[in-house]
């Protein structure tokens, strides 16, 4: 499987789909247009698959891997905030003790409402 960036081969997914997106703030911010994208430590969906969120679709049009220290502005306003630092301080303040590790890296998961 590629990942719709750069063409890169993809390691195998970690977890299902069903639970890229399952805190309900982000579920409505993806339902009310304000989020189209999404990072987690594993990889959880392939470019094409179809994302479910309270009866809409939601298609994975990209798969990448990201450092934190990449992220920028632009990056935190597809993930639904108003810039990097408030991305940041929601994102610390799930996880707890959790540092902020610039070389850490994530996987993107960028996506768009399904045509029906």
């Amino acid at each position: 499987m590629t990942s719709g960036h750069n063409n890169q081969e993809l390691p195998p997914k970690t977890c299902t789909i069903d639970r890229l997106i399952t805190v309900p703030e982000d579920i409505e911010k993806v339902l009310k247009g304000k989020k189209s994208a999404t990072r987690r430590n594993g990889r959880y969906a392939d470019v094409g698959e179809i994302m479910t969120l309270a009866g809409r679709q939601f298609k994975i049009i990209k798969v990448y891997h990201q450092k934190l220290g990449e992220l920028t502005d632009a990056d935190a306003i597809k993930e639904g905030y108003e810039n990097l630092e408030s991305y940041k301080e929601s994102i610390l303040s799930m996880h707890p003790g959790m540092p902020w590790v610039p070389g850490m890296g994530v996987w993107v998961h960028e996506f768009v409402p399904a045509e029906n």
